[in-house]
């Protein structure tokens, strides 16, 4: 483990869309800033689970995909000279009787005037199928994340799941793979109203109620899948070439709960500064609750500002918490 001596008024834990954002206007006010990611890439969830997605709740984008965002959140960055350690999972936050923090990662150890928590949902990993041998198509084309749209292009795609995700996923690849088939264990899903309009506007085929009941394949390539009525005993055969499963992701917040700060469940409590219950320590987007909270990119964009300007304010009591507008800004291509 090496020593970072150098001392950085903002550290923000969590390279997400969120993080990203907060080291952008932590730099505007003039802040020397970190970023401690514990992915090898910046972009969180967005970069890992949805890159090709279309996301359409961002404020100034009429649809813009995960890879995308993530593009234009580094250029926004890339205005300032933050300094960024990837692949590095914070283990330890200890204040120091001098109302600094020390900061242990698995790799190294930093030291911040002030920190801003940016981990989302934290770690996570995929639910997986059950069935025996699905671990052994994992490689070839049975997919939980997907990462390139290329591959799927006229190709036959099944998809499983009822959420968001995988209504989002069905929508998008109608017009990339020759066909597409969305099945779900229920009548209904729990995707939005407008997605779910949509879906049943378009092309895709929706089999309900079914789950995958054996997968069929050989030489670690998935050829079909059967699938069995929730409630009944009809099977289906259907023959594809990628098999993709939403069926959610199960979070862990790992060492978080050993940084000495309030939680609600997995959640850090905040108040209206997005300070928790440690002074000096703030947390912005989905990592943090309080009343009357909305889990969103969208508002975690609003939050990130009002975190840092509030951890200016308390490194520098004379500095105003209220920034100035940025249009009172210029950069310089």
């Amino acid at each position: 483990m090496t020593v970072s001596e150098d001392l950085y008024d903002i550290t923000i834990i969590g390279g997400g869309p969120v993080g990203m954002f907060a080291a952008f206007y932590a730099g505007m006010r003039n802040a020397k800033t970190k970023i401690i990611e514990s992915l090898p890439v910046l972009g969180g969830q967005v970069s890992l689970l949805y890159p090709e997605k279309t996301i359409y709740d961002v404020g100034g984008y009429a649809g813009v995909t995960g890879k995308e965002l993530i593009h234009q959140l580094t250029a926004q960055m890339q205005h300032f000279d933050q300094t960024i350690c990837l692949d590095q999972e914070v283990r330890t936050i200890e204040k120091l009787d001098d109302h600094l923090f020390k900061i242990s990662t698995n790799r190294d150890v930093h030291y911040s005037k002030t920190v801003i928590i940016t981990t989302g949902q934290g770690s996570f990993q995929p639910r997986k199928l059950t069935l025996p041998s699905s671990d052994s198509f994992e490689d070839t084309n049975l997919h939980y994340i997907v990462k390139d749209l290329e591959q799927y292009k006229n190709k036959t795609v099944v998809i499983c799941g009822g959420g968001d995700t995988a209504v989002d996923w069905a929508l998008t690849l109608e017009g990339i793979a020759k066909k597409v088939i969305l099945v779900h264990r229920r009548e209904r899903f729990r995707a939005h109203e407008g997605s779910v309009a949509m879906l049943n506007a378009s092309n895709v085929d929706v089999l309900t109620p079914f789950v995958p009941h054996q997968l069929i394949g050989e030489n670690n390539h998935l050829q079909a899948v059967e699938f069995k009525e929730t409630r009944g005993d009809k099977v289906t055969r259907v023959d594809l070439d990628y098999f993709i499963v939403n069926y959610g992701f199960v979070s862990s917040i790992g060492p978080l709960k050993d940084w000495n700060i309030q939680l609600d469940q997995t959640d850090i409590v905040v108040n209206s500064k997005m300070e928790t219950t440690t002074e000096g320590i703030y947390a912005a987007g989905d990592s943090n609750t309080f009343d009357g909270k909305l889990k969103l990119i969208a508002t975690g964009f609003g939050e990130a500002p009002t975190a840092v300007n509030h951890a200016i304010h308390s490194i520098y009591p004379k500095e105003h918490a209220q920034p100035i507008q940025s249009t009172k800004l210029s950069f310089e291509d």
